[in-house]
């Protein structure tokens, strides 16, 4: 419903517009001539009766679901591009909806009553009145003589059943193996939350996520990028279990270089492509479209959250606003060197860190030559506003040096408020801290 009407309110304000007239960089403008002018109109009229058919559904409550998916009811009207039969296609069609699944509860013995595995790998269901008397096992049970063992995670289940917590279980059947399949799920205990100024006191990760990879930069305590950038890549094509373990197996490597660094908060873009995936706004740009239809905003968020979770790592999520522009703007030429070459996104992933830091994008700016203390050398180093000595005299090695104080004065170098030779005070500085 909501695509929909994204879809019906483009097309009523593009033809609502002049022909020919531009549009700006947030609204495309008119069309361009009066055939797709037409065009659009009819395609309006169509989206328009669809709306309406899904806001009728969704008040009458109806679900319109189809068990093994649509492209598996597709199959049965190609079987000869998909090489299977009727027959095969039926077999699929059937293990589609053979499934028997159970909830778990805490308490109850090895965290299930209906379908229980022991320690052991013992499988044994509780069979419904009716069937009672097809059991082999006390209890009205059905006692199976293979034995289960889960490869994934199976040390956190045994944990779980020893304790009689909830564990739930699905029995499926794979058509094409001709195996039948248990698959236990759980829920973990809600991880307490920290503040933000405890998550970032080790300093942060910015990650900057595209379409291809993923591109991490580590910052410190002060916002100044350390260490040189990592980039985790990852394939999204091919079918929907290809991305999500291509995007599960970037984010591992994500979590481990992050515990590595000795960070424990990771900074990502709050993204969200719901309302820019209409084709009404970006009609020719099919490329573009292509690009954030299959990026995996919503996937690869829930899946870091999820996943870090479990390693104690705090994700924040920032503004993605101007991050790649302002990342190439104020970052990328002075970070690329001629043995390290970066990328704008390398240099994106320092704003969304520096971001959930609190420091600005750009950074901060030097002062004239002829008054930098180093003369003529570059400073970009960052320091925030509530460190303790950011604004003080540094160090001073004694010894006769070129233009520079006795060790008589080294106490006095810094310190704006003492006495000069009248007697009288220079008054109270503010110290300006620049972000």
């Amino acid at each position: 419903m909501q695509g929909l009407q994204a879809g019906i309110d483009m097309l009523a304000h593009r033809l609502s517009l002049p022909l020919g007239q531009k549009g700006t960089k947030r609204e495309p403008g008119g069309y361009r001539s009066r055939q797709e002018w037409h065009a659009k109109a009819r395609r309006l009229a169509c989206l328009t009766v669809q709306h309406a058919a899904a806001v009728a559904d969704y008040d009458s409550g109806r679900v319109r679901v189809v068990r093994g998916g649509r492209r598996l009811l597709n199959t049965r009207h190609h079987l000869d591009q998909a090489q299977l039969t009727q027959v095969q296609w039926r077999l699929r069609w059937q293990a589609a909806r053979w499934f028997l699944s159970a909830d778990g509860e805490s308490g109850k013995r090895w965290g299930n009553e209906t379908i229980r595995v022991t320690d052991d790998g013992q499988l044994s269901i509780k069979l419904p009145a009716p069937l009672a008397d097809l059991a082999n096992a006390p209890y009205g049970r059905y006692l199976f003589t293979c034995r289960v063992g889960f490869a994934h995670r199976g040390q956190q289940w045994a944990d779980r059943v020893a304790a009689d917590r909830a564990v739930a279980y699905r029995v499926s059947f794979d058509a094409r193996r001709q195996r039948w399949y248990l698959t236990a799920c759980w829920q973990y205990a809600p991880a307490p939350t920290i503040g933000l100024a405890a998550a970032l006191a080790l300093g942060c990760v910015g990650v900057d996520a595209n379409d291809d990879h993923l591109a991490a930069w580590r910052l410190d305590v002060h916002g100044n990028p350390v260490g040189a950038p990592r980039r985790f890549f990852y394939d999204l094509s091919g079918t929907a279990d290809h991305r999500d373990a291509q995007v599960r197996h970037a984010l591992t490597r994500l979590l481990q270089w992050a515990k590595t660094c000795a960070v424990t908060a990771i900074a990502v873009e709050d993204l969200d492509f719901a309302a820019e995936k209409t084709r009404e706004k970006h009609g020719r740009r099919k490329r573009f479209r292509r690009l954030i239809s299959r990026f995996p905003t919503g996937r690869l968020r829930a899946r870091l959250v999820s996943m870090a979770d479990q390693t104690g790592i705090t994700i924040v999520a920032v503004d993605p606003a101007y991050s790649s522009k302002w990342g190439a703007e104020h970052w990328h030429k002075p970070l690329n060197t001629p043995t390290r070459k970066i990328t704008r996104h390398d240099a994106a992933s320092i704003v969304i860190a520096r971001r959930a830091q609190g420091h600005k994008a750009r950074r901060r700016t030097p002062p004239p030559p002829t008054d930098q203390s180093d003369r003529v050398g570059h400073r970009s180093a960052q320091a925030g506003p509530n460190v303790a000595g950011c604004e003080g005299p540094r160090h001073r090695i004694p010894g006769p040096r070129t233009r520079c104080p006795s060790p008589d004065c080294d106490l006095n170098a810094g310190d704006q408020c003492v006495q000069d030779r009248s007697g009288h005070t220079t008054g109270p500085v503010q110290l300006m801290h620049s972000q």
